[in-house]
Parts: C-alpha cells; sequence; structure tokens
C-alpha cells in the first residue's frame, strides 16, 4: 500500500515536473489562469498604494519639503518610482538579472524588522491596548487569513525560479523551497507579533501607518520598506506577463511584444493603484479572491486531477479538505470583507502621535 501511494505521488510530480510553466501545468488541469493574472495584478497594485503612503512620508523629513510640497503627493511619487524603477526593471526578460535585487530586497526586509522589534519594545508600552486586544477568536480572522495567504503566496512563480536554478533537480528544489518559505514564515511571525503587541486594535494594513512622523529610525525604516517594495514589483510583473503571453501567444514573445505586454500590465496597475490609495482592503480582497484559490484550491485540485485514485481515499484526503478550507475561506471572507470593511485612515497621524512624549523617538542624550 505504501509502494503504491508513493509511485501514485511519484507519478503525480513527474506530470507536475514536465509541464513547462504553471501556466501550462493548471491549463492542462484546471482553468484558473485568470486566478494568477488576477493576483499578480492586485499585488502590483498592492506594491504601489505601500509606496505611495511610505515614501511621501519619507520625504516629508527633508528639510523644506512640507505636506503641499509635490513630493509628499502620493500620485506623483507612485509614478516617480514607476518611470524610475518598476517598469525599467520590469523589461528584463530574463528573471536571473533580479537576483542581486532580491537579495537587496531581503537585507532591507531585516532592517525594517529590526525597527519594528525595536521601536516594539520602546513605544509599544507607551500606547494603552485596545480593549479585548487579546481576544483572537474573533469571526474577523477569517479575512486575516486570507491576507496572510497573501504574505506566503509563491506557487505562480514557482517554475520561473525554479528554471533560474543553475542545478534544477528536485533535490535542490526542495532544499530552496523549505529554506525560503521557512524563513519568510519567521520574519512574517516577528513582524506581526511585533507591531500587533506595539499598536493592539489600532494597528493599521500597512504597519508604518500607525508610526508618528516625527520618528526618525521609523522614517530609515520607511525608506527601507519603499526600496524593498520597488524592487519586488517586477517579480509579480514577470508571473504576470508569462501567463498573459502564454494565454495570448503560446510562444516566447518578440521583443515589440514583450515591451507592449509590459506596459500594458504596468500601466493597468499603475492607474488603478492611484484610484484607490486603502491598503488592507485591497489586501483582503487580494487574499480572499487570488491568494486562497492560488494557495489552498488551484495546487490541492492539480494534485488530485493529476494524481489517479479516489478523492476521498489515502493521500488524497489532505488535498481535498485543502480545497474545501480554502473554499470556505474564500466566500466567508468575501463577505465579511463586505460586511465589515477594513477602517483606512490613509496620510492620518494617529492620535497618540499628538502627546509629545508618544512620539517613538528616542530621548536626547
Amino acid at each position: 500500500m505504501a509502494q503504491q501511494q508513493n509511485n501514485e505521488e511519484g507519478t503525480a510530480i513527474i506530470r507536475m515536473h514536465k509541464s513547462e510553466s504553471r501556466g501550462s501545468m493548471i491549463s492542462a488541469s484546471f482553468n484558473f489562469i485568470n486566478s494568477i493574472i488576477g493576483s499578480g495584478i492586485i499585488a502590483m497594485i498592492s506594491y504601489n498604494i505601500t509606496t505611495g503612503d511610505t515614501l511621501t512620508k519619507v520625504f516629508q523629513r527633508i528639510p523644506g519639503v512640507g505636506p503641499d510640497h509635490i513630493l509628499a503627493e502620493r500620485h506623483f511619487v507612485i509614478l516617480l518610482s514607476t518611470f524610475m524603477f518598476t517598469l525599467p526593471l520590469s523589461f528584463y526578460r530574463n528573471i536571473e538579472r533580479l537576483g542581486k535585487v532580491s537579495f537587496l530586497s531581503m537585507v532591507l526586509t531585516l532592517t525594517i524588522l529590526i525597527i519594528v522589534t525595536i521601536r516594539a519594545a520602546t513605544l509599544g508600552p507607551q500606547i494603552v491596548p485596545t480593549e479585548n486586544a487579546w481576544a483572537f477568536a474573533k469571526w474577523k480572522a477569517i479575512q486575516a487569513v486570507g491576507v496572510m495567504s497573501f504574505a506566503f503566496i509563491c506557487h505562480h512563480n514557482s517554475f520561473l525560479i525554479y528554471n533560474s536554478l543553475e542545478q534544477p533537480t528536485l533535490s535542490n528544489w526542495s532544499q530552496v523551497t523549505h529554506i525560503s518559505v521557512g524563513s519568510a514564515l519567521i520574519i512574517s511571525v516577528v513582524f506581526a507579533v511585533a507591531g500587533y503587541t506595539t499598536f493592539t486594535g489600532y494597528t493599521q494594513g500597512d504597519i508604518f501607518e500607525n508610526y508618528c512622523r516625527n520618528d526618525n529610525l521609523v522614517t530609515l525604516g520607511r525608506f527601507c520598506f519603499g526600496l524593498s517594495i520597488i524592487t519586488t514589483f517586477p517579480l509579480e510583473c514577470f508571473v504576470t506577463r508569462e501567463v498573459v503571453s502564454n494565454v495570448i501567444c503560446s510562444r516566447p514573445l518578440s521583443k515589440p511584444e514583450h515591451v507592449a505586454i509590459t506596459l500594458l500590465i504596468v500601466a493597468v496597475c499603475t492607474a488603478l493603484s492611484l484610484a484607490y490609495d486603502c491598503l488592507g482592503v485591497v489586501l483582503e480582497l487580494n487574499g480572499v479572491l487570488s491568494a486562497t484559490p492560488l494557495i489552498f484550491i488551484i495546487p490541492s485540485a492539480c494534485y488530485l486531477k493529476l494524481c489517479p485514485g479516489q478523492w476521498f481515499q489515502g493521500e488524497k484526503l489532505i488535498p481535498t479538505m485543502l480545497i474545501i478550507i480554502g473554499l470556505f475561506v474564500m466566500i466567508t471572507g468575501l463577505i465579511m470583507t463586505g460586511v465589515f470593511p477594513q477602517d483606512c485612515s490613509h496620510g492620518v497621524e494617529m492620535f497618540y502621535c499628538a502627546d509629545a512624549n508618544i512620539s517613538g523617538t528616542l530621548p536626547p542624550e
């Protein structure tokens, strides 16, 4: 029985491995291409919103740059970062070219983590926790599942990264995925704990919206965060462009087609991010509409489709349960996002910053 299960799992892996891209694999199993495209676009929209929210506050710390300055205008900052950084980086045809950029993003993320942890110790005790701050058994936690799913969504660029390995073997791929996802889990947990223990019920979808503007250490964190988001944008553009090209052309793109599709994707994402500025709602919608299907439903459905046997037998039981859980989170989260929309305080200084003793800045020596 165990040998039969191993053979079935091996057959499924081989079938998946032979697919040239995630798009082609899913096309062979289920027609869920739109979920990948939607996830990439919404992710890039959220990145642009975060860039606009974050860097405007950084620029306002420059002497002579006030709230009415053009550098404090989020629309201008989004357009500036798009034309100067995200669009040029998105034009690369080979994902390996982004290796150094991805390493820079990782270093920036660790720097931000250190800053948020420091502020949890220095600023957190000065902010009174909200009522029932530590009661976690709430229905709104279902919405959080979608947001957390978005933080770990990497399935759609798996084949691009796999093909970029110097030795693309299953053992190397297993090592890369375990290290990367494991480290992402640790970083996400530390971020979540440090952020929530600092602000409890006041926590915003963008944690840097909670910090006071006169905090110099957090200003450094905002700058690192903005750069990290800018360097992450092209990875999503790579995946979205690949899927779109597979749907439209089903062949390698010519240079004019590559440029045209890249411009179209970036233009759509930029236009939508300019029109809407509440990151929390965007993350929730992305979580329940795109991230949850891509993490829970689609991989499990592909496995069930490619592996022979009954759905409720042996190793197929867990994928079946994941599909059920994914559908529950997706439907319930979407309903709750509409019924209980997240408050958005974009650009508004939090009330506790008015107190000179709660600025988050270090006391003078």
